[in-house]
C-alpha cells in the first residue's frame, strides 16, 4: 500500500528534530534572504573593517587642511554657484565654456551650493566621506566579483592603501594613506570608485551574458521564493514556466536551508539573464551610462576604466554571437553618447589637447619609488596566469602597462596618471591568493610574510603620518601637508575682482574664494595656451623691482587687476596700499590704486 502524507507529527521520527527542521525553513517575504534581512544578517568582516576604515579616514581627511588642488575644485562650485548654466573660468575673469572642470560631479556640487549656501571649500570638504564611501563599496563589490572568500577584500583595502612606495605622492588617482588625505574630496576619488563598480558591474554582465554558459533550467524550488506576498518572485516562477523550465524534482530531497538558498540562486539568474540566457538590454545600457559618466568626471581616469573593461571582457565573455556582440556595441555607444552630449564641454576636444603633459612627467621619472612596493603582487599575478591565461587580473594589468608605456614613447605624460590604477590589479591579486583557507603551501607563506613585510615598510617610512595624530606619534612620522588658509584674503577682496600674486600656496587657493586670477594656475583647454603665456609674462613684468609705473598701469588696465598679494620680500608698487597681511606667512595684500 502506498504510503500517504500525515500533516501532523512524522510517525517513527522524533518531534523535536522535526520541528527544529521547519523552524529552519524560511517562508514569505523573508525568504529571498534566507531568513534574515539587512537588519539582522551578521555583518561580514569587510563590512566592519571597511566601516572603521571609513570613520578614521573621514576624521584623517578632516583633520588636514585642504591644500594642492582643492582651490582649483572650490573655484569651480563658486562659479557653478554664480551661474550654473553658463559658468565662467574656474580662476580667471574669462568664459569657461570648454573647460573640463566642469562635470556632472562638479555642477551636482554647484547645485548643492546653490540649494544650501555652503562654499565651494564646505563641498569639497564634504565629498571627501561622499566618494570614500563609494570607493569602498565599489573595491567589496569588485573583489566578490573576483573570489567569494570573505576576508578577500579585506586584505584588497590593506595592500591597496600601503603597497605603494617608499618615496611620498600626493598625486589624485593614488589611493595611499597620504594621498588619500588630501584628495578625497577631488572628482577623480569618485571616478576611480565609480570605476571600481563599472569593473564589477561588467564583470558580471561578461561571466552570465554568453550563449556558451547556456540557460540555467530551475525546478519547482523557485517556488519556494516568494509564493507569499512577493511580486518579485511570483514574475521569477512565471518567468520559468514560461521557459519550460520546470523538472521534475522532488521538494522533500531538499533541506529548507537549500530549498532557500536554490531558490535565491534561480530568482537572481532569471532576474538577470531572463528566459534568452542574455543580459537585459537595460542592464547595458546602465552599463554604458556608468562608463560614459566616468569619461566626463575625469576622462584620464576613464581612460584606465575603459582599458579594465576590456580586459575584463577578453577574460570572461564567452559564446560571441550577433546578439552579444550587439548588447557590448550598445554598451560602447551609450559611453559615447552620454560623454559627446555633455553641454559643457566637447569631450572629444580633450584627445589631442597636450596642455597638461609637461606637469605630469614626473609621474614617470620617479615611478620605482612610488611605486615599488606593488610588485609584491607580481607573483600572485603570475600564478594566477599559470592557472590561466586570460586571467581577468593579469589580462587588466596588462592593458594599464601598455597604456602607462604608451604615455611614456608618445610624450602623453599626461597618462602617467594611469599608474595608480594599473598597481590595482597586483594589490588584488595578492589580497586573492592570501585568503585562500589553509592549509598553505610554502609558496603561500613565503609570499604572505612578505606582502606583510612590505606592508609594514609602507606603512611606517609615507602612510603612517596619514592616520597616527602628532600629539600620540613616538616615532615622529612625516605628517600631510599642511598650507596655510587665505580666508583672510577674501575678507578683503570682494568675489569677482582680480588679483596678481606669484606666490606658490597663493596662486592655488585664493581663487578657491571666489578671487580671479590675472593668470590661471593651470592649463585649461577653455583658455588657449599661448594666451596664457602671455598673461604670465605680463605677471612677472609687474612684479618686476625694475618696472616702472606707467608699464605696471598698462597691465593693471589690460586685465582689470585691482589687488596685489605680495611674498614678504617683495617690494610694495608705489600705487599700492596695503589693507592686509599674515602673520603666518608673512604676505601682504595691496589695493591698487584706480
Amino acid at each position: 500500500m502506498p504510503r500517504t502524507a500525515h500533516t501532523g507529527h512524522d510517525s517513527g521520527r522524533d518531534p523535536l528534530r522535526a520541528g527544529a527542521r521547519r523552524r529552519r525553513v524560511a517562508l514569505g517575504a523573508t525568504a529571498l534572504r534566507g531568513g534574515r534581512t539587512w537588519l539582522t544578517r551578521r555583518p561580514t568582516p569587510y563590512v566592519v573593517v571597511g566601516g572603521l576604515f571609513w570613520l578614521v579616514m573621514t576624521l584623517a581627511y578632516w583633520r588636514v587642511p585642504l591644500c594642492c588642488d582643492a582651490g582649483q575644485h572650490a573655484a569651480v562650485v563658486e562659479r557653478l554657484r554664480w551661474d550654473l548654466l553658463h559658468p565662467a573660468h574656474p580662476t580667471a575673469d574669462l568664459p569657461g565654456a570648454g573647460s573640463p572642470y566642469y562635470s556632472p560631479y562638479a555642477v551636482t556640487q554647484g547645485v548643492l551650493a546653490r540649494l544650501t549656501g555652503l562654499s565651494g571649500w564646505s563641498l569639497v570638504k564634504l565629498a571627501g566621506p561622499v566618494n570614500l564611501l563609494v570607493l569602498l563599496t565599489g573595491i567589496g563589490r569588485l573583489v566578490r566579483v573576483l573570489t567569494p572568500r570573505p576576508w578577500a577584500p579585506v586584505l584588497a583595502l590593506l595592500f591597496m592603501t600601503l603597497l605603494w612606495g617608499t618615496e611620498r605622492i600626493l598625486w589624485s588617482g593614488y589611493l595611499g594613506l597620504m594621498s588619500m588625505t588630501t584628495n578625497l574630496g577631488y572628482p577623480s576619488a569618485c571616478a576611480t570608485g565609480l570605476t571600481f563598480w563599472a569593473w564589477a558591474w561588467t564583470a558580471a554582465r561578461a561571466r552570465g551574458g554568453g550563449f556558451s554558459r547556456g540557460v540555467r533550467y530551475v525546478g519547482p524550488r523557485a517556488l519556494l521564493m516568494d509564493l507569499r506576498g512577493r511580486r518579485s518572485g511570483v514574475r521569477c516562477v512565471l518567468s520559468a514556466c514560461r521557459a519550460k523550465a520546470l523538472v521534475a524534482e522532488p521538494l522533500g530531497l531538499l533541506s529548507g536551508a537549500a530549498r532557500v538558498r536554490a531558490g535565491r540562486r534561480d530568482a537572481a539568474e532569471i532576474h538577470q539573464k531572463g528566459p534568452s540566457g542574455l543580459g537585459s538590454l537595460w542592464a547595458y545600457t546602465g552599463l554604458g551610462t556608468l562608463y560614459g559618466l566616468i569619461l566626463l568626471v575625469h576622462p584620464i581616469t576613464a581612460v584606465a576604466s575603459m582599458a579594465g573593461a576590456v580586459a575584463i571582457v577578453a577574460a570572461w565573455q564567452r559564446g560571441w554571437r550577433g546578439p552579444l556582440v550587439g548588447r557590448w556595441a550598445l554598451t560602447g555607444a551609450i559611453a559615447l553618447a552620454v560623454a559627446v552630449s555633455w553641454p559643457y564641454y566637447d569631450i572629444l576636444s580633450l584627445a589631442g589637447n597636450t596642455g597638461v603633459d609637461g606637469m605630469h612627467k614626473p609621474l614617470y621619472e620617479n615611478v620605482a619609488g612610488h611605486l615599488w612596493l606593488a610588485l609584491f603582487g607580481l607573483p600572485a599575478l603570475w600564478a594566477r596566469g599559470r592557472r590561466s591565461p586570460r586571467d581577468p587580473l593579469v589580462l587588466m594589468f596588462a592593458a594599464e602597462c601598455l597604456v602607462v608605456a604608451y604615455g611614456w614613447v608618445s610624450g602623453h605624460y599626461t597618462y602617467g596618471r594611469v599608474l595608480g590604477l594599473a598597481a590595482v590589479p597586483a594589490q588584488f591579486a595578492l589580497a586573492v591568493e592570501l585568503a585562500a583557507p589553509r592549509p598553505w603551501g610554502w609558496a603561500r607563506h613565503v609570499l604572505g610574510g612578505a606582502a606583510v613585510a612590505g606592508a609594514c615598510v609602507g606603512f611606517l617610512t609615507v602612510q603612517a603620518g596619514a592616520v597616527v595624530p602628532s600629539r600620540l606619534d613616538p616615532v615622529g612620522f612625516d605628517p600631510p601637508p599642511r598650507w596655510p588658509s587665505y580666508a583672510w584674503v577674501a575678507r578683503h577682496v570682494r568675489a569677482g575682482d582680480v588679483l596678481i600674486t606669484d606666490g606658490y600656496f597663493a596662486e592655488r587657493a585664493v581663487a578657491g574664494y571666489g578671487v580671479n586670477l590675472a593668470v590661471p594656475t593651470w592649463p585649461d583647454p577653455a583658455l588657449d595656451e599661448r594666451e596664457r603665456a602671455r598673461r604670465y609674462a605680463d605677471v612677472r613684468a609687474y612684479l618686476d623691482p625694475a618696472s616702472s609705473r606707467a608699464k605696471r598701469a598698462v597691465v593693471a588696465r589690460r586685465y582689470g587687476v585691482r589687488w596685489v598679494l605680495l611674498a614678504r620680500w617683495q617690494r610694495v608698487p608705489g600705487e599700492a596700499v596695503v589693507v592686509g597681511w599674515s602673520a603666518e606667512t608673512g604676505e601682504v595684500l595691496a589695493r591698487i590704486a584706480p
